[in-house]
């Protein structure tokens, strides 16, 4: 596929901002509301190690991102820099492990815990039949958002993203006159084992910059605003992420182990009483529902790209005639997050999702090394990693590193998922010999 060069009927409407709001909305979701305390548990007023190792590999996928994003500006994302450097097969699998492993699964969690989320105010979300018609609802309302316009969607995105981060950096600043240095005072050091165990769990708050970079089709300048995105909206999750983790344990210690659920509920309760609670609350289901219409923005993009390419039924490649977006991929994305959500099933596929991700970033790493063997002029002009190939080896040890840390259950769901993929694609390319 000549990723360079291939012409698409899709508006390119975001820019750096956008594409940098998306990032941190996409990234900053449910996890950091409650993440303190778990790291905290394993390594208490040390945690900040942790945020420090995740945050050091998350910019080295984050340049290795920004490269081969420079380079492969059609829609797609992941799947499109894999597909770019290693062919169709390898562009299936990735294809496919992102959006039914690492997205639509991911979403319908997200969906099932705004509802818990809501029940706080609305307690009949807890009829199954209420939830049901809910899921459809906000399925539906995100779905037609974003079929009618990509501009409309890269709005709500920004929107939301305000929406989630305003009372976090207002909790964090508030929070500095409540913070007992005493303690932030570390106790023991941190081991090894104790920092791995710790970044395993962490390192899923800083994931979701693959998705937002799926719209690269519609990105005004993508060799300029792919690497300049990804590197204001990491910078800016990074810095918040310590922040709330030092304000957070300086002002509970080693109280902060009895709020394992809510550890930022019972900051706001001990700066703004009730009304902070009641506004975490609001914080944490605008960051999920904010999360899903950024999901539902650019995760379809991966299946437009795929039927583009004959990977997938070619109807999920249409682009509305008025709207110029890939409404029947959108629409068929929305549903099965929808249908997941309202029955339940993503809950044994919940362990696939993890993995996944960090598979996918293992194939764009390894992109940029094969893409960089191509001397296509189109790649002249474009970002490259300065040091050679030392930032994507040491971001593929890290990345290897983490899998080897995951149960064993895990490794082998996601062997096995990966081995009927992969008998799919040959019995499709047998049908088509045939």
């Amino acid at each position: 596929m000549n990723s360079i060069s291939e012409k698409e009927d899709l508006k390119r409407e975001i820019g750096v901002r956008s594409l940098t709001l998306a990032i941190l909305n996409m990234t900053v979701g449910t996890g950091i509301f409650v993440i303190p305390a778990i790291v905290a548990e394993n390594l208490g007023a040390a945690a900040i190690v942790a945020y420090l190792f995740c945050g050091a590999l998350i910019f080295l996928i984050a340049l290795c991102f920004a490269e081969v994003g420079s380079k492969v500006t059609t829609s797609g994302g992941t799947y499109a820099y894999i597909e770019s450097a290693f062919g169709p097969f390898a562009g299936f699998l990735a294809n496919n492990l992102f959006w039914m492993g690492s997205c639509v699964v991911s979403d319908a969690a997200i969906a099932n815990a705004l509802a818990d989320t809501l029940k706080y105010f609305i307690p009949i979300l807890n009829n199954p039949a209420a939830r049901t018609v809910f899921f459809f609802l906000l399925f539906g309302i995100l779905a037609i958002n974003n079929v009618r316009s990509v501009k409309s969607g890269v709005r709500f995105i920004e929107l939301a993203a305000f929406g989630k981060l305003l009372p976090l950096v207002l909790l964090v600043l508030a929070g500095i006159a409540f913070v007992s240095p005493e303690h932030l005072k570390w106790t023991t050091a941190p081991t090894v084992g104790n920092i791995g165990t710790a970044s395993l769990l962490l390192i899923y708050a800083f994931l979701g910059m693959e998705t937002p970079v799926s719209n690269s089709g519609e990105m005004k300048n993508p060799s300029r605003t792919v690497p300049l995105g990804i590197f204001y909206g990491i910078s800016a999750v990074l810095v918040l992420y310590i922040s709330i983790q030092l304000v957070t344990q300086g002002i509970l210690g080693d109280a902060l182990f009895a709020h394992k659920d809510s550890p930022l509920g019972a900051v706001a309760g001990i700066i703004f009483g009730k009304v902070g609670i009641t506004l975490v609350i609001i914080a944490t289901a605008v960051s999920m529902f904010g999360g899903l219409g950024g999901s539902i923005l650019g995760n379809p993009r991966v299946l437009y790209a795929g039927a583009r390419d004959g990977i997938l039924p070619k109807a999920l490649a249409k682009v509305h005639p008025r709207f110029f977006t890939p409404y029947i991929a959108v629409i068929t994305y929305a549903s099965l997050g929808f249908l997941l959500a309202a029955l339940g099933a993503f809950k044994q596929l919940a362990i696939i999702t993890s993995a996944s991700t960090l598979l996918i970033y293992l194939g764009v790493v390894l992109s940029v090394m094969k893409l960089r063997k191509t001397t296509a002029p189109a790649y002249e002009k474009t970002f490259r990693i300065p040091g050679g190939v030392t930032i994507p080896l040491l971001a593929i040890a890290a990345i290897v590193w983490l899998l080897s840390n995951l149960a064993k259950e895990e490794l082998t769901g996601i062997t096995i998922f990966i081995f009927v993929l992969a008998m799919i694609y040959l019995a499709k390319k047998k049908m088509k010999k045939n």
